[in-house]
């Protein structure tokens, strides 16, 4: 027996009848050969964790303009934080860790430069708007492996699509891995993005709302810790009384999502940052207005879209793809004036 077909056999002997099965995946747009020693979902996150997109979120924004220490939060970051705890939730439930593994590797990996102030100006200036889970399936499928995507499962694509949004939407991922994805993002954000903002002075600890805190702990590991074992528990109770759904607890998750308001009023959309983030949206407006003028200036691969598929598509393939320090580079080299001494 090959390692993949031992890994398989294993899963069916560890996972709930209720998990996504590796060797009953629904497959890849174009039919491959299968692996000798990795399961579909093991080789999808070996794909995405070795692309270019995935490299670049080392330098894209999570939620400050610029991060001036190292222990703040980058894209990179958050994306390894929402892994480990999807992991945990789904090891506690009985589910693929492998299929989970890869959905939250590559569920930001189509977020623009600054944050959600980047992904905003994309939303107004690109016709049909912009959503940084649809634009990461469209990197994954059509960016990456230079234009011919990464070929990925479908499980996997589904789960990032669908993994944006804190509401009980009827819009989720059709798998309880992808599921738990949705559910850890949330987790991990609000909860270090806290953390990144105590350590910022934005924030003091009694700042925070005392009734949200009560329930879901003081610490920042006791937060998480908490959520993680609610949701364990909750999705746990769920599959036995025949509801097949990921969610956490109804005061938990009420905590959760007032918790995050409370960061929105005060961080992501409050008045201490606005500058900064008026900054940055007038940024990468300026470098998204240029390229339209002047595209020929693109890379050769983004011209091969903007043929295919229109100029606004093609520009704004090429401007989501950029890191901060790239964006603001660009910025710099076209708009601000160069020094001639004579």
């Amino acid at each position: 027996m090959i390692l993949r077909e031992k890994i398989e056999k294993n899963e069916e002997l560890i996972l709930i009848p209720e998990a996504t099965f590796s060797a009953n995946s629904k497959g890849r747009k174009i039919e491959e050969h299968k692996d000798e020693l990795r399961t579909v979902f093991m080789v999808d996150r070996d794909r995405i964790i070795h692309s270019k997109s995935f490299r670049r979120l080392k330098h894209k924004t999570q939620v400050y303009i610029k991060t001036w220490g190292d222990h703040y939060r980058t894209r990179l970051t958050h994306t390894l934080e929402v892994s480990q705890i999807a992991k945990t939730i789904g090891k506690g439930i009985g589910l693929n860790e492998d299929l989970i593994e890869a959905i939250a590797l590559g569920h930001d990996i189509g977020h623009v430069a600054f944050a959600h102030n980047g992904e905003e100006v994309l939303d107004k200036l690109l016709p049909g708007g912009f959503r940084h889970n649809e634009n990461s399936v469209r990197v994954l499928t059509k960016i990456e492996g230079q234009g011919m995507g990464l070929n990925l499962t479908e499980e996997v694509l589904d789960g990032i699509l669908y993994h944006s949004g804190f509401s009980n939407s009827d819009l989720e991922a059709s798998t309880l891995e992808g599921q738990v994805v949705r559910y850890s993002d949330k987790i991990a954000y609000v909860n270090h993005d806290i953390d990144d903002s105590i350590r910022a002075g934005l924030l003091m600890e009694e700042d925070l709302p005392q009734n949200l805190i009560s329930i879901l702990g003081k610490s920042h590991g006791r937060r998480i810790d908490i959520l993680v074992k609610d949701c364990i528990y909750t999705t746990i109770a769920n599959i036995k009384k025949g509801t097949c759904r990921v969610s956490l607890s109804s005061e938990m998750g009420k905590a959760l999502s007032e918790l995050r308001d409370f960061m929105f009023q005060k961080v992501y959309k409050g008045p201490v940052l606005k500058t900064e983030r008026d900054k940055a949206k007038f940024v990468l407006e300026q470098v998204f207005k240029y390229f339209l003028k002047n595209p020929n200036e693109m890379p050769k691969f983004y011209m091969s879209i903007v043929e295919k598929e229109g100029l606004y598509r093609g520009v704004a393939d090429y401007i989501a793809g950029m890191s901060d320090d790239y964006c603001l580079l660009l910025f710099n080299s076209i708009y601000v004036p160069k020094i001639v001494v004579y």
